[in-house]
């Protein structure tokens, strides 16, 4: 049963809030809570972060003129209560689905969502610009950044922070802190500093005083300005953003509406960037995410009532997990062997290695860039360094991979995770760049894991690599349910594997695809063409040999990998067209993700919207032997 809401009821559009008094915000932040909590328990999605912005939600779109003035959620994970306040309450039950509303901030969504985000500290880099802009046309709405204490742990942040104050006389940036808070709150006492520091009052006798500090000596004018900012972080703790020239305000507590909307309505009018320090608890009104240790951060369908998630019926372990298991059994055996993360500690599976080796694992923060030259620092002295990064994180740190990993040869590792397509968290969130980005650098080894087994044995074989940098992929998801072999041996570097053979036509699977690689052989087979089914196993180094016999003895080849265009299909193409493969008339197709940012929906759906299913991969076969509407009666079998 959906939950009462009669003042939320009455809001379509954020212009109906703005007449509202405290009494009755307060009655709609806890309508918006209960929606958000009511329509996450149906599609599942972000949870915590947005309970935990309800307040500081209502509060922004009261004070401020959206979508005339700019908010940016960083991130974006927490904008459930936005997206109900602007319009799209009708669709949250849709939420992270094919064809419904993105879990994240989209600007094709709303023209309440000004900049899309899903990965982290992009917000105040992406404001400034929104406040150049402004300042450029002569207007004069307002800006404001709304970024969480973990995002500021990535240096991006801080790189628009010092450009803020040469830029523009007009930002907000909301330091929503809610984990690991930068100063506490202290009650009453901290909320009425934040009044006073960010008070029209206020301003004007600091003002008064830097204009007659001018006819000081400019020495005094120094110890003056010096001593106002030192006496103020004494009481406020925002030294450190003053030197950043923000004027600091807060910490304010974020579920305190009493406080939050008068401080919002003084630094909208302070002409000069400014930093306004929320202190909120993740999961903020739900019982159950308040005392779960991740505070309900993700979570799938779930009883509001009891707070119990639905369970997915037990199957074989997630490549996740057999990752982690596979690097904790060659730590065992090698105590070079260190572990690197981004933040994401168990989004990786190093939570279980961190178990095993407190002191061998390091958690860097978002700071993916730091992440991978704290590997190659790592590598460089003697250690063995895996950093287990997302596909889509490691974009983030490339040049790091370029120049302080690959061309020095340093033997870092890259475990990249979410591989491919990933469902629900659509196209920021899929990897499907690696393949080429990776595959480029010289002296790189790359590999994808067919299956589980695959994955354990190339963790083995990327520990075994010690001269030059390695890299391997794998999806999210489950594994196959193989048995898992007591020992993991490494891989010959630069081999692939003949799973099943035939003569009519060679596809070529680099990846996971392969279980749909080898239905898309049985298909053929039902028309009379026999199919040889490969796992390439690496894209780099190529297994030359394996393709040079597999073009002699085949009429056509089709690659098919979880990845974009210029990934796999394209070394494979090259290598042919080098050796004089394809002056023979040997036909090739190249399967790949298409060349469009797919949106979110169910992996298998969009993995056939991409042509990489068994139908998919069976068309691309009869489309090189030309028979897309002709029987196969006749061809070789």
């Amino acid at each position: 049963m959906p939950p009462v809401t009669p003042l939320l009821d009455t809001v379509a559009s954020p212009a109906d809030t703005r007449s509202f008094s405290l009494a009755q915000l307060k009655q709609l932040a806890s309508e918006v809570r209960a929606e958000t909590i009511d329509a996450v328990s149906v599609t599942g999605g972000h949870l915590g972060a947005g309970l935990g912005v309800v307040e500081l939600t209502v509060a922004l779109h009261h004070v401020f003129e959206t979508p005339k003035d700019i908010v940016i959620w960083d991130v974006g994970h927490q904008a459930y209560p936005h997206k109900i306040l602007t319009g799209r309450r009708g669709g949250m039950r849709t939420l992270r689905q094919g064809g419904g509303l993105s879990g994240f901030t989209k600007r094709a969504e709303s023209e309440y969502d000004p900049f899309g985000a899903a990965h982290a500290a992009t917000s105040i880099s992406a404001a400034l610009g929104f406040c150049a802009a402004r300042d450029a046309k002569g207007e004069d709405n307002k800006v404001v950044a709304v970024i969480g204490d973990g995002s500021m742990s990535a240096g991006m942040a801080y790189e628009a922070m010092n450009n803020a104050a040469e830029t523009t006389g007009q930002l907000i940036v909301i330091l929503n802190d809610n984990d690991m808070s930068i100063a506490p709150p202290v009650g009453g006492m901290s909320a009425y500093l934040a009044r006073v520091v960010s008070s029209g009052g206020y301003q004007s006798l600091r003002n008064l005083g830097k204009s007659m500090s001018r006819v000081f000596p400019k020495s005094l004018q120094e110890a003056a300005r010096k001593a106002e900012e030192y006496a103020r972080g004494m009481v406020t703790g925002g030294t450190f953003f003053e030197e950043l020239g923000f004027q600091y305000v807060g910490p304010i507590d974020g579920h305190d509406l009493d406080a939050l909307v008068p401080v919002l309505q003084n630094v909208k009018e302070i002409n000069r960037p400014v930093l306004v320090h929320v202190v909120t608890q993740k999961g903020k009104g739900y019982a159950p995410a308040e005392s779960a240790d991740d505070k309900y951060h993700g979570v799938v369908k779930f009883n509001v009532v009891t707070g119990e998630q639905a369970k997915a019926a037990a199957g074989p372990p997630q490549y996740t997990k057999v990752f982690a298991q596979a690097l904790v059994k060659e730590a065992e055996k090698d105590e070079r062997i260190m572990a690197v993360t981004a933040a994401m500690p168990s989004g990786t599976g190093l939570d279980i290695f961190q178990k095993a080796f407190p002191k061998r694992c390091f958690d860097v923060g978002i700071a993916e860039q730091h992440a991978v030259t704290f590997a190659a620092g790592l590598a460089a002295d003697g250690m063995k360094p895996f950093a287990a990064i997302y596909s889509t994180f490691l974009q983030r740190g490339y040049d790091q991979v370029v120049h302080d990993v690959a061309i020095q040869r340093l033997p870092v590792r890259f475990a990249m995770d979410r591989a491919g397509l990933v469902g629900a968290d659509g196209p920021t969130h899929a990897g499907s760049f690696d393949i080429g980005f990776m595959g480029a650098l010289p002296g790189m080894v790359l590999m994808a894991a067919a299956d589980e087994v695959e994955l354990a044995r190339m963790v083995a074989t990327a520990a075994a690599i010690d001269d030059r940098p390695s890299a391997f992929r794998y999806p999210r998801g489950e594994g196959l349910g193989l048995e898992m072999p007591a020992i993991n041996e490494p891989l010959e570097i630069g081999k692939g594997r003949i799973v099943r053979e035939g003569t009519a036509v060679a596809i070529v699977s680099f990846g996971t695809r392969l279980q749909e690689s080898l239905k898309a052989a049985d298909l053929l087979a039902a028309r009379g063409l026999s199919a040889t089914v490969c796992d390439a196993r690496f894209a780099k180094p190529l297994d030359v040999d394996l393709l040079l016999r597999l073009a002699r003895e085949h009429e056509a080849i089709v690659t098919v990998e979880e990845g974009a265009i210029g990934g796999f299909g394209g070394f494979v193409l090259q290598t042919l067209a080098a050796h004089g493969a394809l002056d023979r008339g040997l036909k090739v197709r190249t399967l790949a993700l298409p060349d469009v940012f797919q949106d979110q929906d169910k992996p298998d759906v969009m993995y056939a919207q991409a042509g990489l299913d068994a139908a998919g991969i069976a068309g691309g076969a009869l489309s090189a032997l030309g028979l897309d509407n002709v029987s196969a009666a006749g061809r070789r079998a």
